[in-house]
């Protein structure tokens, strides 16, 4: 049975390039994705000439997140001297660390470089990881961003007794809140992870939620997502809401590593 997600215009400047076809199976068989989701080329930040010092620090920082062994899943590093400088923060899902965040960031910067061809810095989604590039080194811990983001839904909506299946789901994600604001430590890196699922009636509810690890108050952006939630997802069977400080989602079918 296949699942059409479709996307909000919620992020400025993003053009919509297709639907998402997800591959719904049994827990047994389930099919991972990696869907490119959106992106954003943040042109204001200017364009690097090719062969120059902006494009060679930027290759010495793909050189090194790419020998790193992601073990956290999450990168935030640094090269160059302004104007030249580069920052990448990478954010792989929680069920995607190590060898499963690789091959998602190796995906990104590819299609980074596709969808914003020679600009200095963007941002760009998929299922497993997001990846910002930048000239600009931000002020440690982030500031919550709330204007990079956009929401998602699944199409289809739940067969009866719609108010009461949100209630039940953003009770739930509540509950994954007071989990995933509290930081686990992996190699020495905190980490902001929370999926669950919950029985509601006859059938399941799958969720998850993240925080970028460098940012400050994971949960005061993790509440604003389910907030957000409302204005996309009511009565749908799946939602998403998706920035560079945090992230969420919710199905009726398992879609993460177990």
């Amino acid at each position: 049975m296949n699942s059409s997600y479709s996307l909000s215009k919620r992020l400025v400047n993003v053009p919509i390039l297709a639907m998402q076809l997800l591959l719904l199976r049994s827990v047994s068989s389930l099919n991972l994705t990696n869907e490119y989701l959106n992106h954003k080329c943040f042109v204001s930040e200017g364009k690097y000439k090719h062969g120059g010092m902006y494009e060679k620090n930027l290759n010495v920082l793909n050189r090194y997140v790419a020998e790193n062994d992601l073990a956290s899943g999450f990168v935030h590093v640094s090269h160059g001297e302004a104007p030249d400088s580069v920052n990448i923060i990478l954010q792989c899902r929680g069920d995607s660390f190590r060898s499963y965040c690789h091959p998602c960031y190796t995906t990104a910067v590819k299609e980074f470089h596709k969808r914003c061809q020679g600009d200095k810095a963007g941002i760009i989604w998929y299922d497993q990881c997001f990846l910002v590039i930048s000239k600009f080194k931000p002020q440690l811990p982030r500031k919550i961003d709330f204007k990079n983001t956009f929401s998602m839904q699944n199409p289809k909506n739940v067969n009866k007794e719609a108010r009461s299946f949100d209630k039940m789901t953003k009770d739930f994600l509540y509950e994954l809140v007071r989990k995933a604001s509290y930081p686990t430590v992996v190699e020495h890196q905190s980490t902001y992870y929370a999926a669950g699922e919950k029985k509601l009636g006859t059938t399941k509810l799958y969720a998850m939620m993240q925080c970028a690890s460098d940012i400050l108050q994971c949960k005061v952006c993790l509440e604003w997502c389910i907030r957000e939630l409302s204005k996309c997802c009511n009565g749908k069977q799946g939602g998403r809401v998706l920035g560079m400080s945090c992230n969420l989602r919710y199905e009726l079918y398992p879609f993460l590593r177990s």
